[in-house]
């Protein structure tokens, strides 16, 4: 029997992380820093390769006022002979005074710029030549730099995009946080064409952003819709350069989207935080409870048959649309007295002054209920909730349309990005579709689908129960990280052109 060839060595570089598998090192299970979904789908895929036998390394930074709540059985003497005694420990920690005194994980204004490059610096000059990848995969703005460097030492790189957001600095600041910017200069995107390394060095602007994209070999965005929507202009929030650069490596066949997907946490037949746990065959007295529970709670009428809708999203008028809905609240509620319709949002943001204000104005208190974010209750509105309200004027990914299913809430959404590739209007003649999408993104829009999810909220119990079991089904097998995994793994064997897992020959 022939020796197997060594498997490729991937290295994943992320800001955010989530629980890791106790096998990669002695401290995985200890270490979660998290803003967003990049967490969740960050530690998804390490997770999924690494189960697989992949030989998988991590680059995250040390937030160690962050990791320090869960390491706290731990004496320092101890966790440092922990960390010692496993030499091949997968997880790299870039330790610096930057991050030891975060507790978030991101900071303000130009203290991100400094995070980003101190952060990069230490991956780029200790943890690239001691791992030696064969593939490395980066996230976001804070790795934006790794790309350049990995065309240089023609490593393949993928470069995820979570976020569209983008910072600039010149060469000189660059290198004065300690990266050797000129060793790959050339793979770097500027203000302006640079003629010549010093020409450029003190007052050429370079795009974090645009130049992970210029040279990475592959990007990917959070939704095929999405990516597709940058590429025809259709959000002018997009600067032209990325938009530009994006649409290059498009049509080189090097972009393509790959949908996140939500928590494991959310799973209605485990989560602790509800009053019962269902599944699909068993939905309607449970979420009958959760409802009641709810209401009473959140002091809402009392009444398990009302038409309830849930608000999950942050409160930004910018992206998630409050707007429609504040135009119509009232006109909503009004119309469905008899049926006693319901709101709650259970979210942060400036627009919850406004809608404060509408539900005072109209007496709504038993109708309509604001409260802020709160993990505990989002958990069990999703539970008590018939309906998810998205009305984003766009949308990267999401991940609320996607959950809402899981517990047999169905979304009534805008047909945009990540949205539009998880969810298709209902159509209960042919039992199809799992939620109800508007296209124009407008107040009579919004009215519309609500409207639509009113129609069919109406219908026989016998009717709704059979859907809704359908859509919940299909919505837990369908939104999970082990999908999302395998796009990755299927991408990463691509770029390498062999697989992750090298079997044995005979």
């Amino acid at each position: 029997m022939i020796p197997k060839t060594r498997n490729p060595r991937i290295l994943i570089v992320t800001p955010e992380v989530t629980y890791l598998p106790n096998r990669m090192g002695s401290i995985a299970h200890y270490l979660t820093a998290k803003a967003g979904g990049l967490a969740d789908v960050s530690a998804a895929l390490i997770s999924a390769l690494f189960e697989q036998g992949a030989d998988v390394h991590i680059a995250l930074p040390d937030y160690r006022s962050i990791f320090s709540d869960r390491l706290a059985p731990f004496l320092k003497k101890e966790l440092r002979a922990i960390k010692n005694s496993v030499p091949e420990d997968r997880i790299h920690l870039v330790e610096d005074r930057a991050f030891f005194y975060l507790n978030r994980i991101y900071g303000d204004g130009s203290e991100n710029t400094k995070l980003a490059l101190t952060f990069q610096r230490d991956v780029i000059n200790y943890i690239l030549p001691r791992v030696k990848p064969d593939l490395i995969h980066c996230n976001d703005w804070m790795t934006a730099l790794i790309p350049a460097l990995a065309r240089e030492l023609e490593i393949p790189c993928l470069f995820t995009i979570h976020n569209i957001h983008t910072m600039k600095a010149t060469l000189a600041y660059i290198e004065d946080r300690g990266i050797d910017a000129a060793a790959f200069w050339r793979h770097l995107f500027f203000d302006r064409v640079p003629y010549s390394y010093e020409e450029s060095r003190d007052d050429n602007l370079l795009d974090f952003l645009a130049g992970a994209i210029f040279s990475a070999h592959f990007v990917n965005t959070v939704s095929p819709t999405f990516l597709e929507e940058i590429i025809q202009g259709r959000h002018d929030f997009v600067e032209d350069q990325i938009q530009r650069e994006l649409r290059n490596k498009y049509y080189a066949d090097c972009a393509v989207g790959i949908l996140n997907a939500p928590d494991p946490s959310f799973n209605p037949q485990k989560d602790p935080t509800l009053p019962e746990n269902y599944g699909p065959e068993n939905h309607e007295p449970a979420k009958r409870t959760a409802k009641r529970l709810l209401q009473d709670k959140l002091g809402l009428i009392m009444d398990d048959a009302a038409p309830l809708f849930f608000w999950p999203s942050r409160l930004d008028n910018i992206q998630k649309g409050c707007q429609l809905l504040a135009d119509i609240l009232y006109k909503v509620v009004s119309e469905h007295w008899d049926r006693n319709l319901q709101m709650i949002f259970v979210a942060n943001g400036d627009y919850q002054n406004v809608f404060k204000e509408i539900a005072r104005f109209h007496d709504l208190s038993n109708r309509v209920a604001i409260c802020d974010f709160d993990e505990k209750l989002e958990h069990q509105a999703y539970a008590a909730s018939d309906f998810v309200l998205m009305p984003s004027r766009f949308e990267p990914c999401g991940l609320p349309q996607m959950i809402g299913p899981i517990y047999g809430a169905l979304p009534v959404a805008h047909d945009t990005g990540g949205i539009h590739d998880t969810i298709t209007h209902l159509n209960v003649a042919e039992n199809t579709g799992n939620g109800f999408l508007f296209e124009i993104h407008d107040a009579a829009g919004l009215y519309w689908a609500i409207t639509e999810a009113m129609r069919f909220h109406v219908r026989p119990p016998e009717v709704r129960s059979r859907i809704i079991s359908r859509i919940m089904r299909q919505s837990a097998e369908s939104f999970t990280h082990s999908v999302t995994a395998r796009q990755y793994i299927a991408l990463y064997e691509k770029m390498l052109q062999r697989p992750l897992i090298t079997e044995y020959t005979h």
